[in-house]
């Protein structure tokens, strides 16, 4: 079957597209350098001709509060009414896990504000929640500088390697629509500030790891059940040794 991949260059979509292709289905990597652009509809309807599922993977470029709430909301309402327009059967939408539960942080709220779309189109759905991905890691000991430290939350999560996140959504968007929500998580509970020295630890880096129960993660202040699954989710099998072992550390 016809299978767009919208967000089909990044980091997880090309790991999808690739997936899929291997179990024979047409693919087409969706992207603004493929001239398909959710944002402005460009080339939006004829990209989903055809198509019997959608999978969308697309992020914002701009973190900032006002204006990631405005990509998913302009993209979300742009690709939803194109897909009922072209008759499109399963929409495969990637959220994150705790969105609820982070009211704080505007990333997470304008991912609840595309959930809520996705669910009130009238197309059947199923949402992906996943934890945190391991290549963010980086990104988020980065976000905690504080001088020449870094200043993180002890909190648990239960962070997953994108390859594990592209294995289950290849799977769910070669099945029937679930018309609700599951989660994907690692295989291992772990504290925040932990896991900030292991990969700094691989890395060479002997700057210090203040655990700080008030350091925000992206404007929310965590718990141990903000960022963490519900009972029984899918969970990836890499672990977070294992994949540093395997990867090219990388700030």
């Amino acid at each position: 079957m016809k299978i767009v991949v919208i967000g089909g260059s990044g980091l997880i979509g090309s790991n999808v597209v690739n997936r899929l292709r291997a179990l024979g289905h047409e693919v087409l990597a969706a992207s603004p350098n493929s001239g398909v652009n959710t944002i402005t509809r460009e080339g939006l309807a004829e990209a989903l001709s055809g198509a019997q599922v959608v999978v969308d993977v697309a992020n914002s470029p701009n973190f900032e509060d006002k204006a990631v709430l405005e990509f998913f909301q302009t993209s979300g309402r742009n690709l939803l009414a194109a897909e009922a327009a072209a008759g499109v059967g399963h929409h495969v939408a990637l959220s994150v896990v705790g969105s609820e539960r982070n009211p704080d942080s505007g990333y997470l709220r304008a991912k609840l504000a595309q959930e809520s779309l996705i669910k009130e189109s009238g197309i059947p759905y199923t949402i992906l929640r996943a934890t945190q991905f391991f290549e963010f890691v980086g990104a988020i000991v980065q976000s905690s500088a504080d001088g020449d430290a870094f200043r993180l939350s002890p909190a648990l999560f239960q962070p997953i390697a994108a390859n594990d996140v592209s294995a289950v959504l290849a799977d769910l968007a070669a099945g029937a629509p679930l018309n609700g929500t599951i989660e994907v998580a690692g295989p291992e509970l772990i504290p925040m500030d932990a896991i900030a020295r292991q990969y700094l630890t691989a890395k060479g880096d002997t700057r210090a790891v203040i655990a700080d129960v008030r350091a925000r993660y992206f404007g929310a202040e965590l718990n141990d059940k903000s960022l963490t699954p519900d009972e029984n989710p899918r969970l990836g099998q890499t672990r977070f040794g294992d994949w540093l072992s395997a990867s090219p550390v990388r700030v």
